[in-house]
């Protein structure tokens, strides 16, 4: 028996179905990508370590806390505005948004957080929503040479084996590099005001 011919008709409907099949693959990409459709399937969970990454400052662990603490608690700077939306303040725990760009900038990675804050020593931070179901991280501040050592650690959980797995890699490096211009933007402002406290 014979396929059925080839019509204009098939071919319009085949084109219509992959281009319907590409915008949808492509949609669920950008929403993973930017955080806007998290995924957390709790199927082939796997975990990946964060860091540590470590930064001494030249400055005492209280301002350095208060350098950290300052956009979650208080006032953010003008600079941090476009990178941070704090969405609820409790004593010594926020939910706050923080928008990354990702795509050489012509995308925005959204994430929502919970931001624990532990006077003088740590900052704990939890994963509600982003493009990878579950992150937890800790900056953890200690007195060290006259200074203060600021160490960074964290783990990652990603889905679905090695697809996740491979999809944390990605997610990760990006994330690593934002966490360390934070530190680089930290130790600048701390040693600032320190500086300043001693004039």
């Amino acid at each position: 028996m014979a396929p059925p011919p080839v019509t204009r008709a098939r071919l319009a409907r085949a084109a219509a179905w992959t281009a319907a099949l590409g915008g949808a693959a492509t949609a669920g990409w950008l929403g993973l990508v930017t955080g806007a459709l998290p995924a957390d399937l709790g199927v082939g969970r796997r975990t990946r370590a964060l860091g540590p990454l470590t930064a001494d400052i030249a400055a005492p662990r209280e301002v350095v806390f208060d350098v950290v603490a300052q956009p979650y608690l208080g006032r953010a700077p003008r600079a941090m505005r476009a990178k941070l939306n704090v969405l609820e303040r409790g004593g010594d725990l926020v939910l706050a948004k923080h928008f990354t760009p990702v795509a050489g900038g012509r995308l925005t990675a959204v994430t929502v957080e919970t931001v624990r804050f532990t006077r003088p020593g740590r900052v704990d931070f939890r994963l509600v929503r982003g493009p990878v179901p579950e992150v937890t991280e800790s900056f953890v501040l200690g007195e060290h040479a006259g200074g203060t050592r600021l160490v960074y650690e964290g783990r990652m959980g990603t889905d679905l084996w090695r697809l996740g797995q491979w999809w944390g890699a990605a997610v990760a490096a990006r994330w690593e590099g934002a966490v360390a211009a934070s530190l680089a933007t930290v130790r600048t402002e701390a040693e600032r005001r320190a500086a300043a406290a001693r004039r």
